[in-house]
């Protein structure tokens, strides 16, 4: 009876001993990867990638993955001066392998990105944006190695909650080597051959950068800086033909509330409809080094029984404004909201306009002290 107890007990003490190595070694295979600045799991980018054998070119296939799918993270090498993680998969035999790093976002680098689409939460998207050509979504809006989050896709879409302008960078001024002269960066070329009455231009001295919101099926990460050179507006169908060439439209809200989803307004035979639009000229008007995201507001109204657009009066005038542009109400009455600046206080201040629907025509309301944030009055 008494060895019987004794070998109970010792039966336990090593089931005890053994959990606890265990322990131990998870608890020191983390701190192995810790230190090595391994994810804990990633999450793939790419619509396809597989999990191979080794890193080498000869390597099998071992599963196929796909967007969206997560994977545990437990060792990395730099091949050939390309980046590969060794994984081990969620499915039923926990595949293990290797896969290229450009197919997978880490969990640290996901959580920014998720950081970021936290901020606009509760924002309306001021436009929808789809890229030209594959760019890489950035953490900042800057072009740096260590902010990039993941490459997209060309024909990629997106909503975009905000903007901003960056200036250029100049081209480095260095030393002709016949004259030791400084030569001209491509900026001070382009001031030179401007003549005196013309104004400087917003393409010529700023980069635009728009900040995004991406569904799922485009990218795991939910936010980011796209540089807006890839990125092509997607003006709605029923008033792209009003854009003017030196007004281009920065973003639009629905007045009539028929649709206010932006990815809808895009589906091929979708209903005209009526619109708040906020435009922007091609001309530096800094205060302060400050530019205005927009300088011109349109309303276009939608008559259904003439089935044409008409303008809705009393113009707004020329502005300077910031984003975002708010829309609220419903039915006969909306509201849109302004942040303009203020030429008395120079501050910029949120204004309240008011459209009603009369007999199928809307009509807007002027604040009493619109004067106060025109640069110029409607004609």
């Amino acid at each position: 009876m008494n060895l019987r107890k004794v070998f109970v007990l010792s039966a336990v003490l090593s089931v005890a001993t053994f959990l606890s190595g265990c322990s131990i070694l998870s608890d020191a295979f983390s701190s192995i990867q810790s230190a090595a600045g391994l994810s804990s799991t990633c999450t793939v980018i790419a619509k396809k990638a597989n999990i191979r054998t080794s890193y080498a070119v000869v390597a099998t296939d071992l599963l196929e993955v796909k967007r969206g799918d997560v994977l545990d993270v437990v060792d990395q090498v730099d091949f050939e001066k390309t980046l590969w993680y060794r994984v081990r998969a969620h499915d039923e035999d926990q595949t293990e392998g290797w896969i290229e790093a450009q197919n997978v976002i880490t969990s640290e680098v996901l959580e920014k990105s998720k950081k970021l689409a936290e901020e606009d939460k509760d924002a309306q998207p001021q436009a929808n944006g789809l890229l030209r050509n594959k760019t890489n979504l950035r953490l900042s809006p800057e072009q740096t190695n260590e902010n990039i989050l993941v490459k997209l896709d060309t024909g990629s879409t997106f909503e975009i909650m905000a903007w901003k302008f960056v200036p250029k960078a100049e081209d480095a001024s260095t030393e002709d080597a016949n004259t030791n002269t400084p030569r001209r960066s491509r900026n001070a070329e382009i001031e030179a051959a401007k003549t005196d009455d013309e104004g400087e231009k917003m393409d010529e001295k700023y980069d635009v950068w728009y900040k995004v919101r991406l569904d799922p099926s485009v990218s795991p990460a939910p936010s980011g800086w796209i540089f807006g050179r890839q990125v092509e507006l997607q003006v709605p169908t029923d008033i792209v033909f009003y854009q003017q060439n030196n007004k281009k439209f920065v973003t639009w809200q629905r007045i009539d509330g028929v649709d206010t989803s932006l990815k809808d307004d895009q589906k091929s035979g979708a209903k005209p409809s009526s619109w708040v639009i906020l435009s922007r000229t091609n001309t530096v008007k800094a205060v302060d080094g400050d530019e205005p995201d927009f300088d011109g507001v349109l309303l276009l109204g939608y008559d259904k029984y003439d089935q044409s657009h008409y303008r809705i009066y009393p113009l707004i005038g020329e502005v300077w404004g910031k984003l975002p542009l708010k829309m609220e109400g419903s039915g006969d009455s909306r509201t849109f909201t302004l942040r303009l600046r203020n030429k008395v206080s120079g501050q910029i201040e949120e204004k309240p306009f008011v459209v009603t629907s009369d007999k199928n025509r809307w009509r807007l309301k002027l604040p009493d002290d619109m004067a106060n944030y025109q640069t110029s009055e409607g004609r």
